[in-house]
């Protein structure tokens, strides 16, 4: 009875081992896969930290083995990124996805990251212009310009105040193109403003005729508010007094002739005879007679 159990329990035992390898292999298998099939394909990683503007050289990129499913868009050539401009930051070993690279022939620099579509504005800034360095390549300002429109008594109103864009991206800030990852302040005298061709007309002229103050702004607030300007008197609770409406000009009236005992009284000639002497008189014709 005895070795009748002991023989049940060693096949059970024998039985369970076996199974248990087959799942064992079969997990295994189905694990190591992947990543065996994985090694076979290559991606081109960033060999250093890449910043906007920068164009590629062979020596900034390395193809690696990559483990696992590649990222879509990822470049797996390196002759399909060398002498392209960089539009976004590229931090080393990072995958190089193909839409973080200008086209091929768009070149490196600030140009090759402006939209189709759109311009580049150079606004000259100070430091209170400028929001005392606070300006960074990415964010979003409102532009407000100041002056004495043509056509207005300034003695009235005086200098005039309005908002002439809103959620104007900043493109870049000096002579930088990307952002400052500290998140320390940079003076800047020129910022770069992303403008459609008829905002940078306003901004040319505005920059230009008036003074120009940038307003920062969250780049999550991309509502366009109805502004109406305000105005020195406004500013100090004078009421604006409006310039009076031109009265059409009357006709001129005809000058009327003096008064009848002013006017100059008509003069007859009388002949006298007086025997055969003749003279003239002048005599006054009044009433017509």
């Amino acid at each position: 009875m005895n070795r009748r159990l002991l023989g049940v329990f060693g096949f059970a035992l024998a039985v369970a081992g076996f199974t248990s390898f087959l799942v064992y292999r079969l997990i295994i298998s189905h694990v190591q896969a992947p990543a065996m099939a994985s090694k076979t394909h290559k991606v081109v990683v960033a060999a250093r930290d890449l910043q906007v503007g920068a164009l590629i050289h062979d020596y900034d990129v390395q193809e690696i083995a990559w483990l696992g499913s590649i990222p879509s868009h990822a470049v797996t050539n390196r002759q399909d990124v060398i002498g392209r401009g960089v539009l976004a930051p590229i931090y080393e070993k990072e995958p190089i996805l193909d839409g973080r690279l200008a086209p091929k022939g768009a070149g490196a620099g600030l140009a090759a990251t402006i939209p189709f579509g759109k311009r580049a504005v150079a606004l000259r800034v100070n430091d209170v212009v400028g929001l005392a360095g606070f300006v960074l390549p990415g964010m979003r300002v409102d532009v407000l310009v100041a002056g004495n429109p043509p056509g207005t008594d300034r003695s009235s109103t005086g200098t005039l105040s309005r908002t002439a864009l809103q959620n104007i991206e900043v493109l870049s800030a000096g002579q930088k193109i990307e952002r400052n990852i500290d998140g320390k302040p940079q003076t800047a005298q020129v910022v770069n403003l992303l403008v459609t061709p008829d905002q940078a007309e306003v901004l040319n002229l505005a920059s230009t005729e008036a003074k120009v103050q940038l307003v920062l702004r969250n780049p999550l607030d991309t509502k366009q508010e109805v502004t109406h300007g305000t105005s020195v008197a406004s500013l100090f609770g004078v009421p604006e007094t409006k310039p009076a409406a031109p009265q059409p000009a009357r006709p001129a009236r005809p000058v009327r002739q003096a008064a009848a005992a002013h006017r100059k009284p008509d003069v007859g000639t009388v002949e006298v005879f007086n025997g055969v002497k003749r003279t003239e008189q002048e005599i006054e014709i009044s009433g017509g007679n």
